[in-house]
């Protein structure tokens, strides 16, 4: 069997891009008013149940990646495998759960069992399919058409396009229902905490410098107080008050290698002498993210916690990459 070359490779891999490409197109076009896909987002916005998915195969596969997502999105979803659902797994569904269930042909063997036992439930019955006369489709409450004639497999055996529509459309519902309930990236945060997605959304500075002590000196304090005090609290710097409890700046410890090339006597040297004056703040409740961002706009590695002017600690770039926010 000929290996095939480089060039022949890349036109197989540009094809299949293009064709599943096509399909999504064709999808997109066919979604309009005279479609269920509409009533369908309305009636499971309104529904007091969860989302069931099922099917069979690889369209079992994209099931599973469509209730992660409902989940994460704000829609109670759950997967039910077809064929465990027929060998008594059907106790997973709910008296207000829909269920939708996911086959290409509609005609699968599997599906076929099930589809007169979920309607003796009385559960409301969603099709995803690229049959529109396949028995699936023909008894659900809900059509959500796959219009995909041609797999990217050459043998049109392999379930390529079809996949990825059914992928796409199901993205589409999670995005349409949260639309319609007005998800919010607050409610996007809560079913995330401990992903660096989520501390995004609510990680916020006072979450951060709390963790550390709180390094500062008086503007008279020496230059050995000054370095135990940045050595001590081991965040690279101290903040710098004078009699009157207010900021007049900041000492990091590049301050002090500075300092130490244009000095030649520190017996006299006072924080006053070497800190950086007006250095970059932040309040408390500002986004950790919103620090980052300050972080790297002027390449420093901390940041001054102001409240209404009263200094409350410092938040180091080691704390959002502890974080995984970098």
């Amino acid at each position: 069997m000929p290996v095939p070359n480089a060039l022949t490779i890349l036109e197989i891999a540009r094809q299949t891009i293009q064709l599943e490409a096509d399909a999504l197109q064709t999808l997109a076009d066919s979604l309009d008013d005279s479609t269920d896909f509409q009533r369908c987002i309305e009636a499971l916005a309104q529904s007091k149940g969860r989302l069931v998915l099922t099917g069979i195969g690889k369209s079992a596969i994209v099931a599973q990646k469509i209730v992660a997502t409902l989940n994460s999105t704000g829609t109670p979803a759950l997967f039910l495998h077809a064929a465990d659902a027929i060998h008594g797994d059907l106790g997973m569904i709910l008296p207000d759960d829909f269920v939708l269930c996911i086959s290409k042909s509609g005609e699968t063997s599997e599906i076929k069992v099930l589809i007169p036992l979920l309607k003796n439930f009385g559960n409301p019955l969603i099709a995803m399919t690229a049959n529109r006369q396949s028995t699936l489709a023909r008894m659900a409450n809900y059509l959500l058409w796959t219009p995909v004639d041609q797999e990217a497999d050459p043998n049109n055996l392999a379930p390529t396009t079809s996949t990825i529509a059914q992928m796409a459309l199901g993205d589409a519902l999670a995005m349409a229902l949260l639309s319609y309930k007005g998800f919010s990236a607050a409610d996007f945060a809560k079913f995330h905490p401990g992903g660096a997605l989520g501390k995004q959304l609510y990680l916020r500075v006072r979450d951060l410098y709390l963790l550390h002590e709180r390094p500062v000196v008086r503007t008279n304090a020496s230059l050995q107080d000054v370095i135990l005090e940045i050595s001590s609290k081991r965040l690279g710097a101290t903040a710098v008050l004078d009699e009157n409890d207010q900021l007049a700046g900041i000492i990091t410890d590049g301050d002090l290698r500075r300092m130490l090339h244009q000095q030649r006597d520190f017996s006299q040297v006072k924080a006053a002498d070497i800190l950086s004056p007006a250095p970059k703040t932040i309040e408390p409740d500002a986004l950790a993210v919103e620090a980052l961002a300050l972080l790297r706009s002027f390449s420093i590695t901390q940041l001054v916690v102001l409240d209404k002017g009263q200094y409350l600690g410092i938040v180091h770039l080691h704390d959002l990459i502890r974080e995984g926010l970098v």
